[in-house]
């Protein structure tokens, strides 16, 4: 296969390690650095260089991708002493795909620009089942010419690209759509409860409502009860496709959104609520389908001891 560009990645976690593996099967040129020796070794296996510094991974790069947790940590690996800003080759593209705050992808965009390099948030959709898949959707904020120079190296991971408007705005839309997944998985986790209650089969109300009004992609592609959906976390003891830890971040990033543009988003407050208690009860690394064991009452109280205030 013809050897395409080189593609630094930052952030070789659950999303990152698949991502880099349809990279790689695509053609591309894949170094990568991450602080676990696991993520490299892994990397090495599917045919990428493990470097051990940002600046090795970057410095020939002629993409930059990033997929870490939260903007602190997007903001170290740009602006950082040894970030990408101070030591990857002048015409990288750079391509943050984390889901972080607001604020934070506008400022590392913004020293982007003063440093001359062309950069876009580009967030995720589909968790980890699209990124093996290579089935992602990612919203995308920058410039058209950021956008359009980002999409070669997203058509190897994904499936779907939109460009939502200016810095921040993938950011923004990747809010926005993790709110309504939160939401919705707290609310087909209260109707599968009720129903049960009611004497209702699980695959039965699977069944009729996937067919209903009350369809909707946290029942139909990701159903929170064992055996409807066998590629669903739930039917694999709630491995993590996406942690209750995660979803907890994003809900607080949708809180915080809402609170600085003035939203009411009552709903989502009290779903984040419940994802709060799900990490307070020692259950973060777990998928956050799981709230429905919550809702339904089969977690344990006694599993739920610290404050959740």
């Amino acid at each position: 296969m013809e050897m395409l560009h080189k593609i630094a990645f930052i952030g070789l976690g659950n999303m990152g390690h698949p991502m880099c593996t349809h990279l790689a099967r695509n053609g591309f040129s894949v170094s990568g650095y991450d602080i676990s020796p696991e993520a490299l070794s892994r990397l090495k296996q599917i045919g990428g260089t493990p470097c051990t510094s940002i600046a090795e991974a970057v410095h020939d790069a002629d993409y930059v991708i990033s997929m870490v947790p939260t903007g602190r940590h997007v903001r170290e690996v740009y602006e950082g002493a040894e970030g990408v800003l101070k030591h990857a080759r002048p015409g990288a593209m750079l391509i943050d795909c984390s889901t972080v705050d607001i604020e934070s992808a506008k400022a590392v965009n913004a020293a982007a620009v003063a440093a001359n390099f062309e950069m876009v948030d580009a967030p995720v959709s589909g968790a980890q089942p699209a990124a093996i898949a290579g089935r992602l959707i990612f919203m995308i904020g920058g410039t058209e010419e950021g956008y359009n120079r980002a999409i070669p190296p997203l058509k190897a991971m994904g499936h779907t690209f939109v460009h939502i408007g200016p810095a921040g705005c993938g950011q923004a839309m990747k809010i926005c759509n993790n709110m309504m997944t939160g939401m919705s998985m707290v609310a087909i986790s209260e109707v599968l409860t009720l129903a049960e209650r009611l004497g209702l089969d699980h695959q039965t109300v699977y069944d009729v409502v996937t067919k209903g009004s009350g369809n909707c992609w946290a029942l139909q592609a990701y159903c929170p009860v064992p055996g409807p959906v066998p590629t669903s976390p739930s039917s694999n003891d709630y491995a993590p496709g996406f942690s209750a830890e995660m979803m907890l971040k994003d809900m607080r990033l949708s809180q915080q959104a809402a609170a600085s543009s003035s939203a009411a988003t009552a709903l989502a407050g009290a779903a984040t609520a419940f994802y709060q208690m799900l990490v307070a009860g020692g259950h973060a690394d777990r998928d956050f389908s799981i709230v429905y064991k919550l809702i339904s009452g089969r977690l344990s109280s006694e599993t739920l001891k610290k404050d959740v205030t």
